[in-house]
């Protein structure tokens, strides 16, 4: 889909339908007010938008739509898009506004929709950000995956027209900004859709070596002898029960002025499938364990993402890839492995497998100096329990870190909320006959647990982040812009930290 900003008069757009958004009224049953630009529509189509408001069939309630033929105008419909009440406004209405009025457009068969920006202009969204929102919601939103369906859905929406009164270049500066990483997202949830039968480690280290060629940035896949040659013994550990030989890819993005600066580590978890090993799931929702890879999916859109805007920052990513299966050389509960650090690790379950490969990255890193690390996983089923859906948890062992984590989780509408890392929780993971256990006691304070293990990696004095995207990886059932299975989750917030650093 394109995406156009432009200065003009939406009552005059020749395509075939408008959107705008409506606020709520704060006092029950007073009638919603039509913005200037919607009342001036109005005018021309008969006040049929004004006689439907005050018949209570519009209330502007966040994410409703009401749909209305255009009398005597220039376009064929016209969408009122609910905002929600105004003192309750968050920028990410702005993304629900667009992909509510896109995923209706393209139900009715349109092809060219028009969108009152100005109507969605208030608290914290001036035309730049409002151009942002309102393509990364569109793009978002319109997303769907058909990789394998013979028959495909043939409505499309083709153009988004972004339509002011104001400023147009600082309206299409933020639409080009939301298209790169909205589209990235997308990129990261074509990926982690893919069901295990595909989407091996060798197919998704292909993948990362496709992208890199294409956006202008390096990658390097270290295969299973070159793997052994590193004694990444986490790596060798979880995949030695998958036929599928493990990769581990490395990304490097130099961007304008980063020449002697040092790296930001970017790291995701990648388990293309996660059985979990001899200590097996069970059979309910395993399906559901190929978006165990969503971590280096995202990092792969990430450098996407910041090679298409030019960040000025160096970056190194680092995604471990692997399948996790109950093969006859799967490790076992009560096996001893040796790490790449060359720390000791009692396995006590073969299901807490994405701390052990990502145990080995983080210490991997330590040969690029970097600046810091964040690292993206769906590591613990506990951060579900703890905090729900709604956002990812956030663990680390830098003050200065995590505040830009938390800003950029508010920014990207990926919210994030931070879980304590005090010392007394080292003793959960201590083992009898090993340096470390990779689980804790049961139903304590797994996600903690699980950031613990991974401390214990970090190279010594470098600033790190963890982020737990267990809960936000993927969709049981659709959101405002985010319709069903991946999500993309980490390209939005690595977007925003990118600005933050």
């Amino acid at each position: 889909m394109d995406v156009v900003a432009a200065k003009g008069l939406l009552a005059e757009f020749k395509g075939d339908t408008v959107a705008l958004g409506v606020f709520e009224r704060e006092e029950k049953g007073k009638v919603p007010e039509l913005f200037i630009t919607a009342k001036r529509i109005d005018a021309k189509a008969g006040g049929i938008l004004a006689e439907s408001l005050k018949k209570g069939e519009f209330t502007g309630k966040l994410g409703a739509v009401a749909t209305y033929h255009a009398r005597g105008l220039p376009m064929r419909l016209i969408l009122l898009i609910g905002l929600g009440k105004r003192s309750e406004f968050e920028p990410d209405a702005v993304r629900q506004a667009a992909a509510k009025a896109c995923c209706a457009a393209r139900e009715l068969g349109v092809k060219k929709l028009g969108f009152c920006v100005d109507s969605v202009v208030g608290k914290g969204v001036d035309l730049e950000v409002a151009g942002r929102l309102l393509t990364e919601g569109a793009i978002l939103g319109l997303y769907r995956f058909e990789a394998y369906k013979t028959e495909k859905e043939k409505k499309e929406v083709e153009s988004l027209h972004l339509i002011t009164s104001g400023n147009a270049k600082a309206l299409a500066e933020g639409a080009c900004k939301g298209e790169i990483i909205a589209s990235s997202a997308n990129l990261a949830r074509e990926i982690c859709n893919d069901p295990g039968n595909y989407a091996t480690p060798e197919k998704l280290a292909k993948f990362a070596q496709g992208i890199a060629a294409k956006y202008g940035f390096k990658c390097k896949v270290l295969g299973k002898r070159e793997i052994e040659k590193e004694k990444l013994g986490g790596i060798l550990s979880v995949s030695a029960g998958s036929h599928q030989p493990p990769a581990f890819v490395i990304l490097e993005y130099n961007g304008p002025k980063s020449a002697g600066k040092k790296p930001i580590v970017l790291i995701g978890k990648g388990i293309t499938f996660d059985s979990g090993g001899i200590s097996i799931k069970p059979s309910k929702d395993m399906e559901k364990m190929k978006f165990d890879k969503a971590g280096a999916c995202a990092i792969f859109g990430a450098f996407a993402a910041a090679a298409r805007l030019r960040a000025p920052l160096r970056l190194i990513g680092l995604a471990p890839l692997v399948e996790n299966l109950p093969g006859g050389e799967a490790s076992r509960p009560g096996d001893i492995i040796r790490m790449h650090s060359g720390k000791t690790v009692e396995i006590i379950s073969t299901d807490a497998e994405g701390r052990v490969i990502l145990g080995d990255a983080l210490s991997y890193s330590a040969r690029f100096k970097p600046k810091a690390i964040l690292d993206l996983a769906t590591l613990t089923g506990a951060c579900v329990a703890a905090l729900g859906y709604e956002c990812s948890g956030l663990l680390g062992n830098d003050e200065t870190l995590l505040a830009k984590v938390e800003s950029a989780g508010g920014r990207s509408g990926e919210r994030v909320w931070r879980l304590p890392m005090w010392k007394a929780y080292n003793e959960y993971n201590r083992s009898d006959n090993a340096d470390i256990k990779n689980v804790g006691p049961p139903s304590a304070a797994g996600t903690i647990c699980g950031a613990k293990f991974l401390e214990a990696f970090v190279p010594k004095g470098v600033p790190w982040a963890h982020v737990d995207i267990a809960a936000t990886a993927w969709n049981d059932k659709p959101s405002a812009y985010m319709g069903l299975g991946a999500t993309g989750v980490g390209v939005r917030l690595i977007a925003a930290l990118l600005d933050e650093l």
